[in-house]
């Protein structure tokens, strides 16, 4: 299998014979345009490199634009993958990768081209031209192109991911804005005689996302065994409401409930038991936990102005809702919760998310770490007398010893707690 070169014009081109899996025949293969001689032959030695190594794929002037809209998005769209990040590819791609490469050759995209593009990206990326694109934004785009370029591969369109050969940007990430397990009760004194109590008391004492916490069900929650399984979210996509998959397979988990939620949760039953009563007829048996009084759905956007308005109501510091999922987290480490345990309840896809993400605590834990496991091998350091140096140490050990939605409800505040974690103490039993 050697091939072979001509000149046709001013350029050159090879011709190669390659099998055809659906047949069992040859079809030959072709790619011309270039300038020498010596240019085609060192092109087609590559070709048949490829072939040799079962890598090759067949010369094609699909561009990477005409791949995405027309091949990659449709494959994908759901049930392969979950309505949110199918929109948020498509929006990528329609944004910014097809105007600024769609017109480029899928099989001649180079790593250099994606680092020019993320560069510019990060300079005047903007739709608005008033500047560059955060670098976690430039970070999405390139998810994008990486999951499209990966499929491409397997389809045989190319013979390698160009994406995996570029470094991303960089980039400070924002601290995050957490309350502390003060601010957090607080809080929850302040929101106690709303209707939605139970609702805030949930995503404070387990972390559940919002769209969890929207399309909880009685179905999933288990008040004998005190246990909640979030597994249909109802999430925002293109301004219309859906119902999910969880986002990660981890995500499809059984978390336990401490006594005091439990209550909580048995009260908003009984009060949803009234409502229903009080409705009659005009009742929407949706099967939620939390709902409008007709027992309708409520849009998940609904419980993150609910809880802004109680939030400043309440003199906190300004967080996003998702934030009270971070302060869960946050004060949970705090309090010496393995991070494995952490990441079950968070459902995140594995415990490095969860490292990562709350990296800005570990040093502290690392320090805690060091000199509880000292006191317990050595023991209260108050209680031991070390060896003079003037005295030769003996060869034995001794002994340490023993014995060392709102409606102008009340403010119901304590006062504003001072930010940050002080100790690692968690929140009040069952808060």
């Amino acid at each position: 299998m050697r091939g072979s070169i001509r000149k046709r014009g001013s350029t050159y081109t090879w011709y190669l014979d390659v099998p055809d899996p659906a047949t069992g025949g040859r079809r030959q293969r072709s790619k011309g345009g270039f300038r020498t001689k010596k240019e085609c032959q060192a092109a087609l030695n590559d070709a048949l490199a490829a072939l040799r190594s079962a890598t090759f794929v067949d010369p094609s002037p699909r561009t990477l634009g005409s791949f995405l809209a027309e091949e990659w998005l449709p494959a994908v769209r759901p049930p392969r993958l979950r309505p949110s990040t199918w929109s948020s590819y498509q929006m990528n791609t329609e944004a910014h990768i097809v105007p600024a490469l769609g017109g480029v050759a899928l099989q001649r995209l180079s790593p250099a081209q994606l680092t020019a593009f993320y560069r510019t990206l990060l300079e005047h990326g903007r739709r608005d031209e008033q500047g560059g694109l955060a670098p976690k934004t430039v970070r999405n785009i390139h998810g994008t192109i990486h999951a499209a370029l990966q499929d491409a591969v397997r389809w045989g369109y190319v013979a390698r991911n160009v994406a995996s050969a570029v470094e991303l940007p960089k980039g400070m990430t924002p601290e995050m804005q957490v309350w502390s397990p003060e601010q957090l009760r607080c809080f929850l004194d302040h929101v106690r005689a709303d209707r939605l109590y139970a609702a805030w008391l949930l995503i404070v004492t387990t972390g559940m996302r919002r769209g969890e916490l929207a399309g909880l069900r009685w179905a999933d929650v288990d008040l004998e065994a005190g246990r909640a399984s979030p597994r249909r979210p109802r999430v925002v996509v293109d301004n219309e409401v859906i119902v999910s998959e969880p986002k990660t397979a981890k995500g499809r988990r059984s978390l336990a409930l401490d006594p005091v939620t439990v209550a909580a949760l048995r009260r908003h039953r009984a009060q949803q038991a009234t409502e229903r009563i009080a409705a009659g007829p005009l009742w929407q048996n949706s099967g939620l936990v939390f709902t409008w009084p007709d027992g309708s759905p409520i849009h998940p956007q609904r419980f993150s102005s609910w809880f802004e308005q109680h939030a400043r109501a309440a003199s906190l510091p300004r967080i996003r809702l998702h934030d009270v999922r971070h302060s869960y987290a946050t004060a949970a480490l705090a309090a010496g919760i393995p991070a494995k345990v952490v990441s079950e309840r968070l459902g995140h896809a594995n415990i490095a998310i969860t490292m990562d993400t709350y990296s800005h605590i570990l040093p502290g834990l690392d320090e805690h770490a060091a000199g509880t496991v000292a006191r317990l091998i050595l023991g209260d350091p108050g209680s031991r007398q070390e060896p003079s140096v003037d005295k030769a140490l003996t060869t034995g050990h001794q002994a340490p010893e023993q014995g060392e939605e709102v409606k102008g409800e009340l403010p119901g505040q304590r006062g504003r707690a001072s930010g940050g974690i002080r100790t690692p103490t968690g929140l009040p039993t069952g808060t």
